[in-house]
């Protein structure tokens, strides 16, 4: 759903950009309070896995595929201001590098592909792990749930979009049928990645799930034929203390997941056009797309300039990639860490006797 230069006018772009610097703004703020010793290390390597996964487009139908948006899948795993934080790292990364997404059209893509899915899906999620059981498995189906909703939610923000700002005369219910029905085809596989991670990180380390904590239940007894919460007893799955807990094996198998998703898994990646651009070509919304700024890029098109073996060529560019959004993520939380501890004031944590 990556918008191009010239599908939306100069106005709404320059809004719609300042409506995504302002959510990063708040989002930067906001991710203060979520990155600690937990989330501050997997917040990069979250933005990386994104990167990798969306170069693994999947067909859908008729000739279309698609790819994984990946806002649920941070929101639930570091939290929300983090989340869009990772999408928008992505975002930018692609953009600049590789010519995927108008540099014009940035604002757009942010509003769009981080801050409106990061959004809609961790409401969802909160709302569905409040009346589902307080299990691992509930907070994986609510992961499964709130990704499948978050990608026609996005479709529909890009359709209202288009409607405002839109540069060719195409009806705009022919947009919002087209864009809302492939992309519901295309939310079933978010859904499935992004649960089948959220799922597989659970199962390892609870601990290290934003979405997943205060969810553990109590240890019961059975007195008198009930059950009532066991004396002094904590949360039955509460983490052991970070110290303790390396996160070093995580980060490493994640890295080296997405190195090989990126370099090597996605040369079998669908090459049939993707859902946007698929509607974009059957309605003619693209009749006044642009080339991209930076079309010359060595990188552009995810492949390595002079390299003509197209193997070679995809999954060097998915290396690199992968490598410049750890990178250049880490870089970022890091800074928004040490933040918080420097505004972590020493007066602020006096106590009265």
């Amino acid at each position: 759903m990556h918008v191009p230069d010239g599908f939306i006018n100069a106005p709404t772009s320059a809004v719609t950009g300042v409506v995504a610097a302002g959510a990063i703004a708040v989002s930067l703020r906001g991710a203060r309070r979520e990155l600690d010793e937990r989330t501050a290390p997997l917040a990069g390597l979250v933005a990386a896995f994104i990167f990798a996964v969306q170069m693994l487009n999947f067909p859908v139908a008729a000739g279309t595929s698609g790819h994984l948006l990946g806002g649920a899948l941070a929101a639930i795993l570091v939290g929300p201001y983090t989340g869009v934080l990772c999408v928008s790292v992505v975002l930018l990364m692609q953009g600049i590098l590789f010519a995927d997404g108008g540099l014009t059209a940035l604002g757009v893509n942010i509003t769009d592909m981080a801050i409106v899915t990061t959004v809609v899906a961790y409401a969802l999620f909160r709302g569905l792990v409040k009346v589902l059981p307080r299990t691992r498995r509930s907070v994986t189906v609510a992961s499964f749930v709130a990704a499948l909703v978050s990608v026609p939610a996005a479709a529909l923000a890009f359709t209202l979009l288009y409607w405002i700002g839109g540069t060719t005369d195409v009806s705009i219910g022919k947009v919002a049928t087209a864009m809302i029905g492939v992309h519901v085809l295309i939310g079933i596989g978010e859904a499935a990645i992004t649960a089948l991670t959220v799922g597989a990180v659970i199962a390892v380390r609870p601990d290290l799930v934003y979405g997943a904590r205060g969810l553990q239940q109590r240890l019961k007894l059975r007195v008198n034929g009930e059950l009532v919460d066991a004396p002094g007893a904590g949360p039955a799955e509460a983490p052991a203390p970070v110290a303790a807990r390396s996160h070093r094996k995580v980060w490493i198998t994640g890295l080296v997941a997405s190195l090989v998703l990126a370099g090597f898994v996605s040369f079998y990646a669908s090459a049939n056009p993707d859902g946007l651009e698929k509607v974009a070509s059957d309605k003619g919304i693209d009749e006044k797309a642009k080339e991209h700024a930076n079309a010359d890029s060595p990188l552009a098109d995810y492949g390595v300039e002079d390299i003509t073996n197209a193997r070679v060529s995809g999954g060097l560019a998915g290396v690199i990639g992968v490598g410049v959004t750890v990178v250049a993520g880490s870089a970022v939380f890091w800074a928004v860490r040490r933040r918080r501890t420097d505004d972590a004031s020493p007066t602020s944590t006096e106590t009265t006797l």
